[in-house]
């Protein structure tokens, strides 16, 4: 069905809200509303389209820089000059690839399912598709469907829905007439009829879906250093280009006679090699490849990389927040103790064993009134077993068959694993679980009624105030606390049209409570591990959830997090703003915490300078890891929160972190230790083709020998350095220590090889252009290897042996034949032979006197730094 934008100017006119439940929209009705587009069909659109993608890649100053060089390549036959190609087409590609699959997923977004809705309509009951229901349609809701649009609630039978995804509040909300109901919320139990308030784009899982669908590139040091080079030499590029092109025809004997003889196009050519050399293609390429190497380790280990740079971003991390549930806990609740009503235990009880774990969903939270604050008084009280009692047999017979009901609420569930018997008999009458009145009740023939309930309902008698302040204790503590009470008989309702008696929603008026019943969140096996890794490494921890505060100050407790501050209710914060944002820095636990309050307290965190990632699993998280650093979701996350985080841990396990944050901190590391090699050979490419340009001499290195060149010194090594182990810490400010060391070797390599050039025109001339490339060549070389190999250190056993690999090839290529015609060279006579030993000695000497000034500078500026490397050495 079409969308149409509603009509600002028309709104519909709809029946009173008694008529509607009755009646429903009428034909003429619907078909007004689906003319005017107030329908629920969902818009589907993100912030890149296919072409803005390709545009982005392959429409670039650069590209267009290589593709005119290529081009003239090709033009003049010199196809095995092409190769410096290889590594833009490669970049274009893989951006391109890797965007393209980030728009597929943001796409595929939905927060809503595709099942038919029931509505009413004439006075019948139909079915329609999701995109067919309109605005003011009456919706039939039942245990177990998804609310597919926004609305206002027109009659309830015991209505629960539950908004865990959406706020991540575990209990379910009871819904009575006029309450709102959001869409993509579901139906736990009862029955209600509801008027559609918001549709299509205007609806509140639509809004959420929008704002995460919306592309948003992850923030990667790597890469904005990268882009910041490439926009510095951007600016300098273009009159680089024509000094360079003007130095080569005036060597060529002028413009006039390089056109006459036909000289213009080995000086194109001489050109080409000059102006691509300067383009760093080869740095952008190995960054790349090595995100990608990283992201295939990492899918062996259960890890899935969606976006490259998500490894890196983790190990500049130095803030994790976390969702509770379903993140920090499994998700459920055990069954803890039978506890007495009392702090101290009766004499003649005997101390109950500790009852098994079961894990099932948590229902029923710990009292809203129960005190927030510092927890681990609370905490002593839930371990002390002084008040844990054996049940007697006929209470345990009926606690077994509360956990064996099928209908039981996952809390009243997790009963089975500590009452495995429940009473044989059939009941007398069944009392169903209600989220308003939030007790359920049996009754048998042999033992009566009894009532399982929450402690606000069953102990709220003013006898009941000592039992009612123990329960208040335990639920500061975190403990899920239900009474189990006693009656004779449960109360009966008037007869149903079946002519059967049901039990009624009230309680007993001889309801004696019995016991206190204690659960506990089931925190993830391997997390108070992960997270006092994550302690060691200096990096600050904090739980943002929807639930109870008190609840999650005990589950943060229990994972070894510091909650000597307690848990912040931020129902008592303002939903953005800097008193959010102060909290947000100066505390960690935080419960009660909406999806938007979520974003942007991540947000403020990273305007006050932190590098934050996000762990959580629920639609209420998503917004929150979108908008972080690093989002990283739960195998068993809501397939939109997956949609908008960069790194999934499939198999839902915290212990995989550290390895991701390992091999982030090897890529950072060794990238830096390449950078030093990349940009070296982007500065010395500059500077040769300007004085060169200017000196009008002629480039000395076609494109295929400046390929090899460009291979020896850093192709072949660099890759193999960024795959090598390094377990440096990361510190801020790689690109300016790159900068320090790799601006004086480029003046050292650019003065060496122009050095030769003057050296050749001067004092002893080359017998021909061959020989005089030749030795320009290693002289380049030469001198690029001891920049590999200071660059290299310390020089164990691997590194070495790629640096003598490296000599030996740099022989290879100038005595084997095959490679002398292809490159077009030539041994040079001895004088000239061993001037380009003597430049390239002393090249290596001047690059070495810098090493050691750039180590002593980074002990001296950056002791972190420094600090960080030889730690890893």
């Amino acid at each position: 069905m079409p969308h149409r934008s509603p009509s600002p100017s028309h709104t519909p006119e709809r029946a009173g809200d008694g008529t509607l439940l009755r009646e429903g929209l009428s034909s003429q009705e619907v078909a007004e509303r689906v003319e005017l587009g107030l329908t629920n069909a969902q818009p589907n659109t993100t912030s890149r389209s296919l072409w803005a993608i390709v545009r982005t890649h392959l429409f670039t100053l650069f590209n267009l820089v290589l593709g005119l060089c290529g081009a003239v390549v090709i033009a003049l036959g010199r196809w095995l000059d092409l190769l410096f190609l290889v590594a833009a087409v490669s970049n274009v590609v893989i951006g391109f690839v890797q965007e393209f699959s980030a728009k597929r997923q943001l796409d595929k977004i939905a927060l809503l399912r595709r099942d038919p809705a029931s509505v009413r309509r004439d006075g019948e009951v139909t079915k329609v598709p999701l995109e067919e229901i309109v605005l003011d349609d009456v919706l039939l809701l039942s245990r177990g469907d998804q609310v597919p649009a926004d609305g206002e609630v027109l009659d309830s039978d015991g209505l629960d829905i539950d908004e865990s995804l959406l706020t991540g509040e575990n209990d379910p909300v009871v819904k009575q007439p006029g309450d709102k109901v959001l869409s993509a919320s579901s139906v736990t139990s009862g029955s209600g009829t509801v008027r559609v308030t918001a549709v299509g784009g205007k609806s509140h899982a639509s809004k959420l879906a929008n704002e995460a669908r919306q592309f948003a590139p992850i923030r990667s040091e790597l890469r904005e250093s990268l882009a910041r080079v490439v926009r510095w030499l951007t600016i300098a590029l273009v009159p680089i280009i024509a000094v360079v092109l003007n130095g080569q025809m005036r060597a060529a004997g002028g413009w006039q006679h390089a056109f006459d003889t036909g000289a213009w196009q080995d000086a194109l050519v001489a050109s080409v090699s000059s102006v691509a050399s300067m383009v760093p293609q080869g740095l952008a390429l190995m960054t790349t490849i090595t995100f990608a190497v990283a992201a295939v380790k990492l899918a062996r280990q259960e890890v899935l990389i969606q976006e490259q740079p998500a490894v890196e971003v983790l190990a500049r991390v130095d803030t994790v927040c976390f969702d509770k549930t379903g993140t920090l806990t499994e998700g459920g609740v055990s069954f803890d103790a039978a506890r007495s009503l009392t702090p101290s235990a009766p004499a003649d009880d005997a101390p109950a064993d500790d009852a098994p774990a079961d894990d099932a969903p948590a229902d029923d939270a710990p009292a809203d009134d129960a005190p927030v604050g510092d927890v681990d008084d609370g905490a002593d009280l839930a371990a002390s077993r002084a008040d844990v009692v054996e049940p007697s047999s006929e209470a345990a017979a009926a606690l077994g068959w509360f956990g064996a009901d099928p209908h039981a609420n996952p809390t009243a569930a997790a009963l089975a694993e500590g009452f495995e018997h429940p009473n044989p008999h059939e009941p007398v009458a069944v009392l169903g679980f209600s989220s308003a009145n939030r007790f359920s009740g049996v009754e048998f023939p042999d033992s009566g009624a009894w009532i399982l309930g929450a402690p606000e309902v069953l102990l709220a008698d003013a006898a009941h105030r000592e039992a009612r302040e123990h329960a208040q204790e335990l639920a500061a503590a975190g403990m899920r606390t239900m009474v189990l009470s006693r009656a004779e008989h449960l109360v009966l309702a008037e007869p149903g049209k079946d002519g059967r008696r049901r039990a009624a929603q009230e309680l007993p008026s001889d309801v004696e409570p019995q016991l206190l019943l204690t659960f506990r969140e089931q925190v993830r096996s391997d997390a108070r591990e992960t997270l006092a890794y994550f302690t060691e490494q200096g990096i600050d921890l904090k739980v943002f959830s929807g639930d109870n505060p008190a609840t999650v100050a005990a589950a943060a407790r229990m994972a070894g997090m510091d909650v000597s501050q307690g848990a912040v209710d931020a129902t008592q914060l303002p939903d953005d703003g800097e008193e959010l944002h102060r909290a947000a820095l100066e505390h960690s636990v935080f419960g009660r915490v909406s999806p938007h309050q979520k974003k942007n307290m991540v947000l403020g965190l990273q305007e006050s300078g932190r590098v934050v990632a996000m762990t959580g699993d629920g639609i209420n998280d998503a917004l929150a890891l979108k908008h972080a650093d690093l989002g990283i979701a739960m195998g068993n996350a809501a397939p939109a929160t997956k949609a908008v985080s960069r790194l999934v841990l499939l198999d839902g396990q915290f212990s995989r972190l550290p390895s991701v944050l390992a091999e982030g901190r090897k890529i950072i590391a060794n990238i830096e230790r390449v950078t030093h090699l990349f940009l070296t050979k982007t500065g010395f490419s500059v500077l040769m083709g300007v004085v060169l340009g200017l000196l009008a001499w002629t480039f000395p290195f076609l494109p295929r020998q400046y390929s090899t060149a460009d291979f020896l010194m850093l192709g072949a090594p660099s890759f193999i350095l960024a795959m090598l182990p390094n377990s440096r810490r990361y510190v801020s400010g790689y690109l300016k220590r790159a900068l320090h060391f790799s601006v004086p070797s480029a003046v050292v390599v650019a003065l060496c090889v122009v050095g030769l050039n003057l050296y050749e025109r001067t004092v002893d001339h080359a017998s021909s252009t061959r020989e005089f490339q030749t030795s320009s060549f290693l002289v380049l070389v030469l001198v690029g290897l001891w920049i590999l190999c200071v660059g290299s250190r310390p020089l164990t056993r691997i590194r070495l042996a790629l640096v003598v690999a490296m000599y030996a090839g740099l022989v290879l290529v100038v005595v084997v034949p095959l490679s002398l015609t292809y490159h077009q060279f030539e041994v040079p006579h001895a004088s000239l032979l061993w001037a380009s030993l003597a430049f390239a000695f002393v090249g290596s000497v001047l690059v070495e006197i810098n090493f050691r000034v750039h180590t002593r500078w980074l002990r001296r500026t950056q002791p972190a730094a420094f600090e960080a490397a030889a730690r890893a050495e």
